[in-house]
């Protein structure tokens, strides 16, 4: 897993027995999210790779894609889709590391947000929603 990951990326096995849990740190370098540190914790279940891993943002963040109690919003998460980019048995743990990595990218799609109240927020004021981002990393991920 850990080869080809993006550079902003670390994962950490808190116990190197227990290799189904582990946290993943994401560091974005450019973007909204720049100077921020966001970390995710990762459970693989015993059905894995039939079932896909369950995500959960341990930081809070304000981000139209995750609510600000950790949920996330990505495709490849979901065991059904509608977009048909969902969770397949083909997929490795190194697709949901680039996908989670992908949710701190400039080229983000709002149209449909987990958390609407900060998807609104964004298409009515960019630059209001800039500042309370970096305020989110002030208070909550600072490095």
């Amino acid at each position: 897993m850990e080869e080809n990951m993006p550079r902003t990326c670390r994962v950490n096995f808190e116990d190197p027995s227990i290799l189904h849990h582990f946290s993943l740190t994401i560091t974005p370098d450019e973007g909204l999210w720049q100077g921020g540190r966001f970390k995710f914790q990762i459970d693989i279940p015993e059905e894995y790779n039939i079932l896909p891993p369950k995500a959960i943002c341990a930081t809070k963040i304000w981000h139209p894609n995750i609510t600000e109690n950790g949920e996330i919003c990505l495709s490849l998460l979901r065991q059904n889709s509608y977009d048909g980019l969902g969770w397949a048995p083909t997929r490795r743990l190194k697709d949901v590391v680039w996908g989670l990595n992908s949710l701190f990218s400039d080229l983000l799609n709002f149209d449909d947000p987990l958390n609407v109240e900060a998807a609104e927020h964004y298409a009515r004021d960019k630059e209001s929603f800039k500042t309370k981002v970096r305020d989110y990393i002030q208070t909550y991920a600072k490095r």
